[in-house]
């Protein structure tokens, strides 16, 4: 089983564990229905994933062939992957939104009207697909070995799951540095002002750098889930409405020049 998998595989048992507790101590915030889609979602994404994988592994390690350093695995060096690996997350995450192609996955992630923990389960079996991977392949180019490239971006994701939540309020000078629930609600909201806002994996100094934080105002209420055309409440549905949104605009294009602006432009957000 490639590392990604088994890394999120094995915290399986924390991430229901904290479910529970926010449930137990939160329950206005679920509804089991939403809830069951997003575990259902999350199993899909995990196959489409590891299938994607058992695929791309040769390519990653002929790529690595090519590697422009030999890096030796060291404190130092793995602190620059988590780095490295945290920025490119970024870049992937701001593309998400603002490439209607990759927009096509990362909105089953938004489309949710509830924020829980259960909510980081909501993923799309379409990453590999759109090309999710095409991200992390610097690493690997530069020097960093294949394996250690995928267990950061498991330990990156795992990290994430933590930040899905209405229960944890600021955590003091943790903000300045960290994405937190507090940031990461505000990514959620599909609120005007808060759209394409925060889109840091672990750290939200990203987001400081390049323009894109937000702190929330008191005066605004979050409302989750995407604006525009939502899909209907099922599994099929939350993972494909958004193709037949991109295929619409498509086929409403005149010519191939018009048809690949749309198919890499940012998807309109539309009330």
């Amino acid at each position: 089983m490639p590392p990604v998998e088994l890394i999120l595989l094995l915290l399986s048992p924390v991430f229901l564990i904290a479910i529970a507790l926010e449930y137990r101590t939160a329950r206005k915030h679920y509804r089991l229905k939403d809830s069951l889609h997003n575990v259902a979602l999350a199993l899909l994404h995990q196959g489409s994933d590891m299938l994607a994988l058992l695929l791309l592994m040769p390519l990653f390690y002929w790529l690595h062939r090519f590697a422009l350093f030999d890096i030796e695995l060291t404190a130092v060096t793995l602190f620059g992957a988590f780095l490295l690996q945290d920025f490119l997350y970024y870049w992937f995450h701001r593309a998400s939104h603002h490439v209607h192609w990759l927009w096509l996955a990362h909105v089953v992630h938004h489309s949710s009207r509830h924020m829980n923990f259960s909510t980081a389960f909501r993923q799309s079996l379409l990453y590999p697909l759109v090309g999710m991977w095409l991200f992390w392949t610097p690493m690997i180019v530069l020097g960093f070995a294949p394996e250690l490239v995928l267990a950061i971006v498991a330990i990156n994701l795992a990290f994430q799951f933590f930040v899905h939540t209405q229960v944890v309020g600021q955590l003091g000078w943790l903000e300045r540095v960290f994405n937190t629930p507090t940031h990461h609600r505000i990514h959620h909201a599909s609120n005007p002002c808060y759209l394409d806002k925060n889109f840091a994996g672990v750290l939200i100094i990203w987001d400081k750098l390049f323009g894109t934080y937000t702190d929330a105002q008191p005066s605004e209420q979050i409302r989750y889930g995407i604006v525009g055309s939502a899909p209907q409440d099922t599994l099929l549905s939350i993972n494909f409405h958004e193709g037949r949104v991109l295929l619409s605009k498509l086929k409403k294009a005149p010519g191939f020049k018009e048809k690949l602006r749309q198919l890499f432009s940012a998807p309109r957000h539309l009330p």
